[in-house]
């Protein structure tokens, strides 16, 4: 079993989107966190069959918010 780092963000039209930063290309949305959280699970599966001995889980650190 493998665990992903997924982020998880709200866009102005009010829907969540994940995307999984170690899988280029692994994103979804949903009307609600839960909703997002199942389809992202699914996005993972669908990206690691077709490409998922390129895939290494790395170590999450932490995310800063930086202001410029």
């Amino acid at each position: 079993m493998k665990e992903f780092n997924v982020i998880i963000e709200k866009g102005e039209d009010g829907w969540y989107v994940a995307s999984v930063p170690e899988i280029q290309g692994c994103y979804t949305q949903g009307k609600t966190i839960q909703q997002v959280l199942e389809r992202i699970k699914e996005a993972i599966e669908v990206c690691l069959e077709s490409d998922g001995k390129n895939i290494n889980p790395m170590k999450f650190v932490g995310i800063q918010r930086v202001e410029i």
